[in-house]
């Protein structure tokens, strides 16, 4: 008797794979339903396998199966809204901390409501990686990463012993100890299987390994086939409790990319070229899909730096087909040699295996990319995608900072260590950072900087003694092939000293300058930069104090240390001068190509990914010391600064309240473009005079155990203290002054963010924040909607948005407007003093305009229609239930 899940005649064991596995035929859904799949693009055929799998469940059916297979590149992609249930979840610890506090508040809801609380728990495998929290305090020395680590253990230990809680408390939850890796690194080297398999009623099957992650640099795996993507913390624990995402028909990008990278560039300079193709060609919210000759020159590492910056060019992802380099990393990495075999067997039986003879897919849209155009590169001074030759970063500073390097000050001071001195000055390189998972998965560009540390150590250079320094690797693989390679002992001479294993300066854990360099940037009012290895760098991230950031390869991340200035063109320059007495530039010390191939074959083996690994959930000492605290709730510390029960399901209602119009509101923020969740959501070091750090002051925190704000995401009532909080955030309604500040209306007081809100709160008035484009890009983080609905805004009116924060706001319960083509707050002459009304809400249907009233304090209106970012009708039943969390819980309630 045929299942429903079996409707078209699709499962059927998987031959000569030596696993006695089934899986679901596309080739039998091709037969049964007369459509020709073969062009469809690999992204698509992941898609469309996770529904026919699904199609017995109450989410999905086959008619749902037959519209995506019958997927046309030129579709509206309105047409259809279909479901997509990842097979497992990564984490991370800042957006996984809230995810187990927001699992542990609703435990206590069901519990109150009567219910069964173990209801609540991972349906959906989850995986956390411990990889936000280390900071870089220590640094230059041999101490610096057990300092840094008794450091991270002394700020966490609550954050810690919740995880630990969770990992008992939960099924299908597993947590990987501080001190292991990046959480991107280490699914790519570890936890991704390609093709996963289980176990059901009537035996194994096998499938597409899929997920999703609460961090947007999740899109890293794609480069290993896998398909995968950030969405928020919200979304991601909807997931975990059974609920797919739903999303509209995809529009695959196809990305051809031609030629081979010249000698001396690297994985790194292509993506940053490939960020500023893309964005310029427009793949938000889009899936890129990579094709053409070029691929076969790419090793797996450096597709996953393509990858890997999804987010920062855009796309929802960024994939690579399985091929036999897919392969050939499987075996390199150590992975099972009959799971290697299961990857190819499957693979190349569902059509979803690439080789050079495999005709290029139908995609909605093309772009190709010469590899041979590609140039040694940076990026910034601002955001990611502003791609920089490594020629022009002189004028790229000089041109972003011109009134300030103009204004007079900035005469410089004298900075001493280690019996060296140096000048800094405008452009002085004060962080030099090899860190993120962007580049430390890659050994090509480890080696190269390592091979280049080795180089200018035989030249007697050093860093200027401005400059800190620091090597966070994304995997102890890194430090055990560095030192296999014989170079790690060079970067070390340089003060690349290993500082601890994760995300560190790519997320504004640099930690403290150096007082004598704070002193010197603070008098002198001097605008210093960062060079670093990451995929971020927008405005406040890195550090307060620094104001241009610069994304660079490793190796130029040791070379601009040695430099010690962004105001510089090192294809010119010396680097420094050498023991010799003459000056050494950058081609005496770059490593060829030969050079990096041989000391990778040297040192990266695959008895070094097993050994690495065979214990990675085990920890170290001072995690297996931690107590585990015991029952199925967690017991909340009532004075806790760390964790607290979040507000969000307290006294919820059975039934959710009819959708109204918002009357009377105001604006909170009147804000450009190219906002991003590190403006809006708190971040990095936590301010003592704000109203964050006041609020830990008065409950007996001091200053130096602050941590940072994404260490204290589990306690809203310093997150929301934060919220908007960014010192480069510019508000129009105060005539762009940077910082947390508003005018409270109508009374027009200048005050900060969140203390207006508390008086708007008081007296009942609902807030709205305006902005221009790409509002809210850059990283997944769920605070920054959770912060802006607990500051009481009800709506966003903007020109665009980024895909997950769009998402994160529908999610929390926040509209999500748009306005139309051609209109801006600019043309409409909105000055956010006025009175808002938002029209139409009681009847909202997916993207209906909406008419907004703006009145005027003289009597006058501004009258404009706006489109509401509510893109599917499962979101209209997210905002009528006030979240997606909310809606979730109450289906569970019911039973």
């Amino acid at each position: 008797m045929t299942t429903q899940s079996d409707a078209f005649g699709a499962r059927a064991r998987l031959a000569g794979s030596g696993l006695a596995v089934d899986y679901y035929r596309l080739g039998a859904l091709a037969k049964e339903s007369g459509v020709a799949l073969d062009r469809l693009p690999v992204t698509v055929k992941i898609l469309l396998e996770n529904v026919l799998r699904h199609q017995d469940k109450p989410f999905a059916n086959a008619a749902d199966v037959l519209a995506l297979a019958r997927w046309n590149p030129a579709a509206a992609v309105e047409a259809n809204e279909l479901p997509f249930l990842p097979s497992r979840v990564v984490l991370q610890d800042f957006t996984g901390v809230p995810a187990v506090v927001d699992l542990a508040a609703m435990r206590d809801a069901v519990a109150r409501a009567g219910g069964n609380p173990e209801r609540i728990n991972p349906l959906v495998p989850a995986d956390l990686v411990i990889d936000h929290s280390v900071q870089v305090d220590f640094f230059g020395s041999k101490e610096a990463f057990a300092e840094n680590v008794k450091r991270e253990y002394e700020r966490n230990r609550e954050r810690y012993l919740l995880l630990r809680w969770g990992q008992k408390a939960f099924e299908n939850f597993r947590v990987v100890p501080p001190s292991t890796g990046i959480v991107h690194q280490v699914n790519l080297e570890y936890l991704a299987s390609v093709v996963d398999v289980r176990s059901e009623t009537g035996g194994a099957f096998a499938f597409p390994d899929t997920l999703v992650g609460t961090d947007s640099h999740t899109t890293m795996i794609n480069g290993l086939g896998v398909l995968g993507w950030g969405v928020g913390g919200i979304e991601a624990e909807a997931v975990l409790l059974g609920q797919p995402l739903y999303q509209l028909l995809p529009v695959v990008v196809g990305c051809d990319l031609t030629g081979q990278l010249p000698p001396g560039t690297t994985a790194t300079d292509l993506v940053l070229t490939l960020t500023q193709v893309l964005r310029t060609h427009g793949v938000v919210g889009k899936f890129v899909e990579f094709f053409g000759a070029g691929c076969a020159d790419l090793g797996l590492a450096d597709r996953a730096t393509l990858s890997n910056m999804a987010p920062e060019y855009g796309a929802t992802a960024g994939l690579f087909p399985v091929d036999d380099e897919t392969l050939r990393y499987l075996r390199a990495t150590g992975r099972d040699t009959a799971r290697v075999d299961l990857v190819e067997r499957y693979c190349k039986e569902q059509g979803l295996f690439r080789t050079a003879a495999t005709a290029a897919p139908t995609f909605s849209e093309i772009v190709t990319l010469d590899l041979s155009t590609v140039e040694p590169s940076l990026a910034g001074p601002r955001r990611p995608q502003d791609r920089v030759p490594l020629g022009g970063v002189r004028q790229s500073f000089r041109g972003a900072y011109e009134k300030r390097l103009a204004s007079g000050a900035g005469k410089g001071a004298p900075i001493t260590r280690g019996g060296d001195t140096a000048t800094l000055t405008h452009g002085g390189v004060v962080i030099a950072a090899i860190t993120s998972c962007t580049n430390t998965s890659n050994p090509s560009v480890m080696l190269a900087a390592g091979l280049l540390a080795e180089k200018a150590v035989a030249r007697g250079l050093t860093p200027k003694p401005y400059v800190k320094t620091s090597l966070a690797p994304g995997s102890r693989v890194v430090t055990e092939y560095l030192r296999d390679a014989g170079v790690l002992g060079s970067l070390e001479a340089l003060k690349f000293d290993l500082v601890g294993y994760g995300c560190t300066t790519c997320i504004g854990n640099s930690g403290p300058l150096p007082d004598a360099v704070a002193a010197a940037v603070k008098d002198n009012d001097l605008v210093v930069a960062a060079v670093l290895s990451g995929n971020r760098n927008f405005e406040g991230r890195i550090h307060p104090q620094v104001r241009a950031a610069y994304l660079a390869s490793p190796p130029l991340v040791v070379a601009y240390a040695l430099a010690g200035s962004v105001d510089a063109d090192l294809t010119k320059e010396p680097l420094g001068t050498g023991k010799d007495g003459k000056p050494v530039f950058l081609k005496d010390v770059w490593p060829t190509n030969a050079e990096v191939r041989e000391a990778m074959a040297r040192a990266v083996t695959p008895e070094l990914f097993r050994k690495t690994y065979a214990e990675v959930f085990t920890g170290d000492p001072t995690w297996q010391s931690l107590p585990v605290p015991e029952g199925n709730l967690y017991a909340w510390e009532p004075d806790s600064t760390y964790i607290q029960e979040p507000s969000f399901f307290a006294d919820l209602p059975p039934t959710p309240q009819p959708l109204a119009d918002i009357a009377g509101a105001r604006v909170l923020a009147m804000l450009g473009d190219s906002v991003t969740t590190d403006h809006i959501s708190p971040a990095g070091s936590i301010p003592k005079d704000g109203p964050a750090g006041l609020f830990l002051v008065e409950h007996g925190v001091e200053p130096r155990d602050f941590n940072s704000f994404g260490a204290r995401r589990g306690n809203h009532q310093v997150m929301v203290r934060g919220t908007f909080g960014n010192v480069r955030l510019r508000n129009e309604l105060v005539g762009g002054k940077e910082g947390d500040w508003t005018l409270h209306l109508p009374d027009g007081v200048e005050m900060r963010i969140f203390q207006a809100s508390e008086k708007y709160r008081a007296a009942g008035t609902p807030l709205v924040i305006v902005a221009g484009k790409e509002y809210g890009s850059g990283s997944s983080r769920d605070w920054a909607a959770k912060g802006t609905l607990l500051l009481g805004v009800k709506a966003v009116i903007a020109e665009s948005y980024e895909r997950i924060h769009r998402s994160n706001l529908v999610g929390m319960g926040v509209v999500p407007l748009q306005f139309e083509a051609g209109q801006s707050r600019t043309t409409l002459g909105l000055d956010g003093l006025e009175v808002y009304a938002i029209e139409g809400l009681g009847a909202l249907t997916p993207r209906k305009k909406l008419t907004v009233r703006a009145r005027r304090a003289d009597g006058s209106a501004i009258v404009f229609t706006a489109i509401a970012r509510v893109d599917s009708p499962i979101e209209v039943d997210y905002l009528r239930h006030g979240g997606i969390l909310q809606m979730v819980l109450r289906n569970m309630a019911r039973g």
